[in-house]
């Protein structure tokens, strides 16, 4: 009976530690600057919390507008960068 119980441990084991980790999306950083470009575009360059990497993206002029540089804010409709 405890060799069962072993095994069966042992067992459980090899498969948690096998697990697949989930890739985290990380889409959230600092706005470290903003800027209006050509055709409506209100833009945020955020610096990713996760990589480091910087990225631009278009936004409309609420959202611009309510968001400053050195606020936290994360993009909804993307992957990580």
């Amino acid at each position: 009976m405890k060799k069962i119980l072993y095994i069966l441990c042992v067992v459980s084991l090899v498969f948690v530690s096998c697990e697949k980790e989930e890739e985290q999306v990380c889409n959230c950083g600092e706005i470290t600057a903003d800027d209006i470009l050509a055709n409506d575009c209100y833009s945020f360059t955020i610096r990713n919390d996760c990589s480091g990497h910087y990225e631009t993206f278009c936004f409309d002029y609420d959202v611009w507008f309510n968001n400053y540089v050195g606020d936290d804010f994360c993009v909804t409709n993307v992957d990580s960068w």
